[in-house]
């Protein structure tokens, strides 16, 4: 593709607006989300607890707004104040737990639907990151560290908010924990976030902005195809088993382990020449 072409489709990428075709495929897999996380028991709790439901959905949307927004001292229910977006969220919600015949569901989990609507779903994401890593820096200049942090709640806030949103479905699982194990758009929002910092704060980048942005885009995108369509969960993986190995004791554990192991068997040897 020749450059100028490409560049002019990166800049086209960044100015997308977000309302309303972003914000329902969000919506959308949100609810899904959901859903599928209910399990068998989704369709009798939405008939019991619809408030629940929709509260919990709400969460799941409006996480990364809102736990930022807690953390920067903003307002924590500002998210909701754009009636329009709110609305439209409601209106996803309805579909995929009360339509007849579960239509709206079914729908929703058709391939071609899910992966439409998910590569959508990862040009919102790039998009929150984006506005996360900005609005950190307009606040805290100097401060890398809060950019990233608030650029990856904003890009995967409802992980970090999974267990409060599945309490006020009435579950209490104290193990969902997303510190103590990251889900893979944890750490792609964190990569992206860094990248996006290095991109503000330094000159080590030189590519303009809307090319580093449509790059992320794509990198998200393709994580979560290659995720639906090729079932390859986390490619971080391996290299997070290489680093632990090596910066984090592994290396170490695994030395000390095969040393204890014949330092044993000396002994073992020893007593048995005694005996």
């Amino acid at each position: 593709m020749d450059p100028a072409t490409f560049l002019n489709m990166a800049n086209q990428v960044i100015k997308l607006k977000m309302f309303p075709y972003f914000d329902i495929a969000n919506s959308l897999l949100a609810a899904l989300a959901v859903r599928e996380d209910l399990g068998s028991n989704a369709q009798s709790f939405s008939r019991k607890h619809p408030l629940a439901c929709w509260l919990s959905t709400m969460l799941v949307i409006f996480a990364g707004g809102m736990v930022s927004n807690a953390l920067l001292g903003e307002p924590i229910l500002a998210p909701l104040k754009n009636t329009p977006q709110l609305f439209v969220c409601t209106v996803a919600w309805y579909l995929v737990f009360y339509t007849p015949f579960d239509i709206g569901y079914k729908i929703g989990k058709f391939l071609p639907i899910e992966v439409v609507a998910s590569g959508m779903k990862e040009i919102y994401r790039t998009k929150n990151i984006y506005d996360g890593v900005s609005l950190a820096a307009k606040l805290y200049p100097n401060a890398w560290i809060i950019m990233i942090v608030i650029g990856t709640l904003k890009g995967n806030g409802a992980a970090f908010t999974k267990l409060v949103e599945r309490l006020i479905r009435g579950a209490w699982t104290p193990t969902a924990m997303e510190f103590m194990q990251p889900s893979l758009y944890t750490k792609a929002s964190l990569l992206a976030s860094i990248i996006f910092v290095l991109d503000k704060k330094t000159d080590w980048i030189p590519a303009p902005l809307a090319l580093v942005y449509f790059g992320i885009v794509i990198f998200l995108v393709y994580l979560k195809l290659s995720s639906i369509l090729l079932g390859i969960h986390d490619p971080f993986l391996p290299f997070e088993n290489l680093s632990c190995a090596i910066f984090f004791g592994g290396i170490w554990d695994s030395l000390a382990k095969i040393f204890g192991r014949g330092q044993a068997k000396g002994e073992v040897k020893g007593s048995k020449k005694r005996n």
